[in-house]
């Protein structure tokens, strides 16, 4: 993903889940997915979309079960 483009779902994802330190970072030699962190802490990827005629991104995120112990 272009830097632009992280820019602007990096700022869509603070203002969706009011989460100032969340990042959206670049990922090594692929050009069509982002990381998304909290604070270090990856949370999840987002997938680029650009198949069909309208461009759209997916959010993917794993919850582990020993993640849920910890609330």
């Amino acid at each position: 993903m272009k830097p632009e483009e992280i820019r602007k779902l990096e700022a869509f994802l603070r203002k969706k889940f009011e989460l100032s330190n969340l990042q959206v970072k670049a990922r090594p030699r692929k050009d069509d997915s982002a990381e998304v962190y909290i604070g270090d802490e990856f949370i999840g990827v987002i997938f680029r979309d650009d198949e069909d005629e309208d461009l759209s991104w997916n959010f993917q995120m794993a919850i582990l079960e020993i993640d849920l112990e910890e609330v």
